[in-house]
């Protein structure tokens, strides 16, 4: 590529400038991991930056929740944003490096079943359907609406979800079909929601799951799909009433940030992190998550001043627990 001549002068005063130690690199916080969770850290971070007007940036990156452990477990990057708890492996992965950590509740989210607005034979889901659809054995032969349930019409099914790195696609599965990661492989896969959302936008016998913020974004070219947990029950919508109610089930949960504990000695992330905490509830509501009890956050911001390590989970998902449970799971 050829520089003009003004590229190459500015080239030659910036590097001169830095020579002379005027220009210091950025002071940086890092985060990745959760798409879900990436509107809530990502507003955080947008007004922690203006509040200490640019002298801290935040990255927030969206490599999934497992992908974001893979970085987070070999010390590449401060906080790691996760839609589920952290894995025995990943904790084993973390330990293996030297990696200690604290986790954080910050929100709830409603994982939402969604399809095209033209859709007009969905009015509901059971568990047992979305198991039809998505369980390993529907692979290559649950190709049609029709296969999943007679009265529905005998049009192609079109699948679309988060990729395998996705803490969603992990609680997804284990909510519907039994087993973490345990799916049928043939349905377009991204970590990338807008992606997902636009899939189901252009197709009218397409089937989605995300979460709770991505619909409420973009509802104006999807449906939500009311979900009847088991036979008996009502069909529920989600709703960040229903979330707080504990009505919405098994596809409501928390959602977390893990802060690297050495990392947390550092001056803009301890900042950062207080900061995430004093304005969680605010921010989460913006962006259309279902925001803890003020007790929660109040509750994270002495753990993290005690520097409480580990987590509560011990590396399992609690599938359909409700805010109230992980009070009460927090206060132990």
């Amino acid at each position: 590529m050829k520089i003009t001549k003004y590229a190459a002068t500015a080239a030659l005063v910036l590097s001169a400038v830095s020579a002379s130690g005027l220009v210091q690199a950025d002071v940086l916080v890092k985060v990745d991991g959760s798409s879900t969770v990436y509107p809530i850290t990502e507003a955080v971070a947008e007004d922690f930056q203006k509040s200490k007007k640019n002298a801290v940036k935040v990255t927030v990156g969206i490599s999934g929740t497992g992908g974001g452990f893979k970085k987070f477990c070999r010390g590449e990057t401060d906080i790691s944003d996760a839609s589920r708890p952290i894995t025995k492996k990943e904790m084993e992965d973390c330990k293996a490096a030297g990696i200690e950590y604290m986790e954080f509740p910050v929100a709830y989210d409603a994982l939402t079943v969604v399809v095209n607005p033209k859709n007009d034979w969905i009015k509901s889901m059971t568990v047992a359907e979305l198991k039809t659809i998505w369980e390993p054995a529907a692979q290559g032969k649950i190709t049609s609406w029709k296969q999943v349930n007679p009265a529905w019409p005998d049009r192609p099914l079109k699948l679309f979800g988060p990729g395998a790195d996705s803490g969603t696609f992990e609680y997804f599965t284990e909510a519907i079909n039994g087993k973490s990661k345990s799916s049928r492989g043939d349905f377009t896969a991204s970590e990338d929601d807008n992606v997902l959302v636009q899939g189901v936008a252009r197709d009218i016998g397409a089937l989605g799951f995300f979460g709770y913020a991505y619909y409420e974004e973009n509802k104006d070219k999807l449906r939500s799909v009311p979900i009847v947990n088991k036979d008996g029950n009502p069909a529920v919508a989600p709703s960040l009433k229903t979330v707080i109610d504990g009505s919405y089930q098994p596809l409501a949960r928390p959602i977390f940030i893990y802060v690297n504990a050495k990392s947390a000695d550092k001056p803009e992330v301890k900042e950062f992190v207080e900061y995430y905490m004093k304005n969680a509830e605010k921010l989460t509501k913006e962006v259309k998550y279902v925001p803890l009890p003020a007790k929660a956050y109040a509750y994270n911001d002495d753990h993290f001043a005690k520097r409480i390590k580990g987590t509560k989970f011990g590396g399992e998902n609690k599938v359909g627990l409700t805010i109230e449970d992980l009070m009460k799971l927090e206060a132990k």
